[in-house]
Order: structure tokens, then sequence, then C-alpha cells
């Protein structure tokens, strides 16, 4: 059963989501758009133990159904048990790449390393020359033999289910995954070589590593906490002032960095799945100064973390008490101007959503909008998608249900098994085995600032978007009307990125045929979080680009790929130089704030600190 039919919509006052610094006039709107005059009792949870139960199961699966998966499994192996021929096709390729390998193992000393099989391209688990050597380069392809093997059992039989094959086929990688060589020290060469040459050394520095982490862990403290990346100091460090507060946001207005700028502001909406200050991380690589430097007057939501008693907040409080709140204050400090308005990730989903509840009702306070890795169909959304179905979803709203928040470890950790060779094993292998611990950088440090996800927005998020795909399908509801993404007629922005495993950028490319605009889609290099921090100093970015006029006809992806320019370098300057095209001539920079902002903090705010 719904979450969303078993709660019904939270009717909020305007008491409930005001701060003490948000009662002054000046800061705070008397009366958002849209907000109910009326209270109503919600009921009481159905089925509390077992709501329970399933809560204190969860601490034990990492939050994973066991049910779900238990069905995937049994759905795969009757299948498999039924199909015999594939069973005979499968232990025939098993004898003929065993029968390859016992040759190449007789052979070992005159055969070239990487005779049966090799890794792929990005596997980078066995790149280094060591792995070359007998017998390591045996092992080596040995394990990846098996990885085939089991990758050929999972997939491709006939009558299993879609999504019960992926789940499978992802569960027996995490496992592989965990028992490749690379992982233990008697069998990674490089670890050996490492240990001869150190004297043991490394593993001296590895057990210092596991300490050191082990002790993070139980204090509960952040890998980012240390003077070199310090939140207001060298991160989320760019020059602005805290000039509206609610309970949800604090939305902070940057200072002008040159004398004149352009007319139209930009609204930036981050996803509060984490800090906003993504695009606000170091000054070498900040979109937000990067902006202002380009004469832009930049706006930037910063997102309250919430806890335990924001249980009851819904999707749409965020699109209310900030989207549009936000919109609302820009209009009292620059009124009369459209907004450039830019989502990044959740936030880009969101900034669709208001984006058409407006084009609806007929706002036209939005000049262009820019999505930034933000799917607004989520039918092909990667490998996330192995996390929700209907068990699955139920399972995490128990479970949500008596915290009253999705916790920040169980969402870092499901980003993390989407590629665990690079975030969990060779990171392991890195710090224990070979005891050299990485430099922390500012991405790594934002990243570990995680946040946590209300009950019953998580869930709604959940099940209108991820289960049902409510707002692809013309089903998602706004102020109980129905919204559509082809009202949205605004000059579209939208950046996918190439490596992405969050928002996989064929998923984002569906926005072409959804919305009613030009749109202008880029692809750049690198995944969800570094392909968008691309500041132009860096040589190693590069990105395809092209627009599509509304009335155009559509292409897909792959001709996309075949017709789109390449560039080498940043898509900063891209999206700076589209963006100047549809603002007007600059003129005297804008005020900071309306009325009295003094009792309001200078950024990044308090809100992030939270």
């Amino acid at each position: 059963m719904s979450i969303v039919k078993i709660i019904p919509r939270a009717e909020e006052s305007q008491a409930l989501f005001a701060s003490p610094a948000a009662e002054a006039p000046a800061t705070t709107p008397e009366k958002l758009p849209g907000e109910p005059v009326a209270a109503n009792i919600v009921p009481a949870e159905p089925y509390p133990l077992d709501r329970a139960f399933h809560a204190m199961l969860a601490r034990f699966t990492g939050g994973i159904s066991p049910v779900a998966l238990s069905l995937a499994w049994l759905d795969w192996s009757s299948h498999l048990a039924a199909a015999p021929q594939r069973q005979m096709e499968i232990s025939r390729n098993v004898l003929r790449d065993t029968g390859q390998l016992l040759e190449a193992a007789a052979h070992a000393t005159s055969r070239k390393p990487w005779s049966v099989i090799q890794p792929q391209r990005r596997d980078r688990r066995f790149r280094e020359p060591q792995w070359e050597a007998a017998p390591f380069n045996l092992l080596a392809q040995s394990f990846l033999l098996t990885e085939r093997w089991w990758h050929d059992a999972t997939t491709g039989v006939r009558g299993l289910s879609r999504a019960n094959e992926a789940i499978v086929e992802f569960s027996v990688r995490q496992i592989l995954d965990m028992l490749a060589p690379s992982n233990f020290a008697a069998t990674n060469p490089q670890v050996l070589e490492k240990a001869f040459r150190s004297g043991g050394e490394n593993f001296v520095f590895g057990w210092q590593n596991w300490c050191r982490d082990l002790m993070r862990l139980l204090s509960v403290s952040k890998p980012g906490e240390n003077e070199q990346f310090v939140v207001g100091k060298t991160v989320a460090a760019s020059p602005g002032k805290v000039v509206y507060r609610n309970d949800l946001i604090e939305l902070i207005q940057y200072y002008p960095t040159t004398a004149q700028v352009r007319p139209e502001p930009i609204l930036v909406v981050p996803a509060w799945i984490m800090k906003y200050y993504i695009l606000d991380l170091s000054p070498q690589n900040s979109l937000v100064e990067y902006l202002t430097g380009q004469g832009f007057t930049v706006f930037a939501i910063s997102w309250r973390n919430p806890d335990a008693k924001d249980k009851d907040v819904a999707f749409d409080d965020y699109r209310r008490l900030g989207v549009m709140a936000a919109l609302d204050t820009i209009g009292q400090i620059m009124p009369g101007r459209k907004t450039h308005a830019l989502g990044y990730c959740l936030g880009g989903t969101l900034l669709s959503i208001a984006a058409a509840a407006m084009a609806r009702d007929g706002d036209g306070r939005l000049g262009t909008v820019t999505l930034l890795a933000a799917q607004t169909d989520f039918t092909e959304a990667g490998e996330l998608t192995l996390f929700i179905n209907e068990s699955q979803v139920a399972f995490l709203e128990d479970m949500m249900w008596q915290r009253g928040y999705f916790d920040t470890a169980q969402m870092a950790g499901a980003f993390a098994l989407l590629r665990s060779n690079d975030l969990v094993w060779s990171r392991l292998s890195q710090d224990y085995l070979m005891g050299e611990s990485a430099p922390l950088n500012d991405l790594m440090a934002w990243n570990a600032d995680a946040t946590r996800l209300p009950y019953r927005m998580h869930s709604e998020y959940l099940r209108k978007l991820f289960l049902d795909n409510d707002l692809a399908e013309g089903r998602y509801r706004v102020e109980s009307r129905s919204i559509s993404l082809s009202d949205i007629h605004s000059a579209m922005f939208v950046v996918g990125t190439l490596g992405d495993h969050v928002a996989p950028w064929r998923s984002v490319y569906k926005i072409h045929y959804q919305v009613d605009a030009d749109v202008t889609f880029l692809l750049t290099s690198g995944g969800h979080n570094a392909g968008v921090v691309a500041a132009p100093h860096e040589p190693w970015h590069n990105y395809q680009v092209m627009t599509k006029a509304a009335d155009a006809p559509y292409v897909d992806p792959d001709e996309w790929l075949k017709l789109a320019r390449h560039v080498e370098g940043s898509w900063w300057p891209e999206w700076a130089a589209w963006l100047a095209v549809r603002s007007g001539v600059p003129c005297d920079p804008p005020p900071i704030g309306v009325g009295s902002v003094d009792g309001l903090p200078e950024a990044p705010g308090d809100y992030v600190h939270t």
C-alpha cells in the first residue's frame, strides 16, 4: 500500500515552517503561494509491529529487502532449472574455458599474458605490469573467467523478468568483486612487491589506516573534518549573504564581482541528498564564483538537514518552501526580472516539476531552465532501479518510519555499491594492504558531508517518480491538479555526464521528447559529480553539444552522438555563452536582499552546518 495513500497531504500552516529569523516581513513573505490554511489530523500508522520488525531487520541487511532479493533469486533459479539447453551451453563454455586455462598454465613461461581472457578497459584492478607475471596472471585470468561464467549464467535466461535478472546479476557481481585476487595480500603481486621492498612497512601503515577509520566510524565524524577543507573558509567560501530563511531553506545571494551584471539573476536549486556547495567548492573550481565573474547575479538554495521531527515533510514542501519561496524573494529583490533557473540532480527534477506547474498556471518568471544530471523519466534510471520495487520500497518505508528519515550511511552505501570496484575494494586495497592513503580533495570532503531525507518526502519520491514514473506519464499532481512537462516552453540547457551511474545520460536525454521547448543538450566527460564540477582551467574535460529546436524532429541518442560537435575543454564557458545570449544588457548590480537582513548570517549560512 502506498504511503501517500496512508498519510494524507500534510496541511502545514505558516507557523510550521517559520523560524524566528523568518518572522521579519523584509525577509519572509506573509503567506507562501498555495499554502493551505487548516491542518488535518494524521491517522495512526497501520501494522506498527510489522513495521518495527522490518525496521529491526533492516539494521542487519543494510536496508536491502531480503524478500525482494529472495524472490529475484527464486525467479532466476526456477527459470534456469527449466532451461536444459541453456544449462548445457553454460557447461560447455565452462569446460572450453577451463581447458584453455589449463593449457595456458602448462605453457605459462612461453605464452603471452592474457592469452585466454583480458580485463576490460574500465577494469583497473589488473592493469599494472605485475599482474602479467606467473602465477598472478593465471589467477587474474581464472577470476575473470569466473566473472564471465556467472554473467552468462545470470543473464539471457528465457522467461526471467528483466528486473529480477538485473538484481541477481548485480548481487553476484558484488560477491565476486569482494573475492577478487586483488583484494588479498597473498594473491596481489603489487602488495607483495611493496612488502618485500619496505620490509612489511606497508602492513603497519595499513593497520594504522584501519584503526583511524574505525575510530572515525565509532565517533561518527566525517572524513572531511580537517583544517584543509572547512566550510565557509576553504570550501563554500564565495562571499554572499543569506537574504531569506524559512524552516527548510536559506537563500544565499552572492556579492557581485564585476562592476555591472546581467539583469536576469540565476537561481541554483541543488539536490538535498548532499549539501548545496558542490557548486561552490574551492575557489578554483566553484561554479558560483565562475558565474559571478561572468557578470551574473547568483542566488543559491541551501537546504536544512532534516531530522526526526521533519518526518512528515512532503516532496511538494520542497517545491513550495524551496523553489517557489526563493523565486518570491528574488522577485522582491529584482522585481520584473525573469530568472535563469538551474537544477542539479534531484534539485533538477524538482525544478522541472516547478517549471511545469508554473507554466500550467501562467507564471512566467522563468527565463530559461538548466538541468544538470537530472532525470524526468525514471524507466531507465540505471542500477539505482535495482533498489526500487514494491517490496524494497515498502521495506525502506518501514525502516524510515521508525527513524523519521533516511540515514546518510545507507544512502552512501547504496551509491558506493554501484561502483564497488572503484569506490570500495580498490580503496580498501590501497589503504589497508598497500598502506597508502589517497590524499583528500574538496570533492571527497563534500561527498562525506551527507544529509538525511525526510520519511514522507523520500517515500513520495520513490513511489511517484521511480516506482510509478508519474511525472513522465502525466499523472504527477501539484496542488491537486496534474502537470505536464510538455507545458514548459522556456529554452532549456540540459547536461548529461558520460560516466554517470546515478542519472545515466540516456535517461537524462529523454527530456527531448517531454518538453515543448528549444533544448540544448550537452554530454560531458566524467561522472555524476566530477563531470559537473569542470573548471575551465582543468585540461582533461571534453564534451559534445547540439541544440534541438522545439519544432525540429526528434534525434535518438545514438544518432545524436554522431551529429553533435566535439569540443575539448570545460562545458562552463559554453553554458555561460548560452545564458549571455538569452540575457539583457549589463546594468548596475541589485541590492543585497530586501528590507533589513541584518539578522541573517553571511554565506554560507547556518543550515549548511546542520
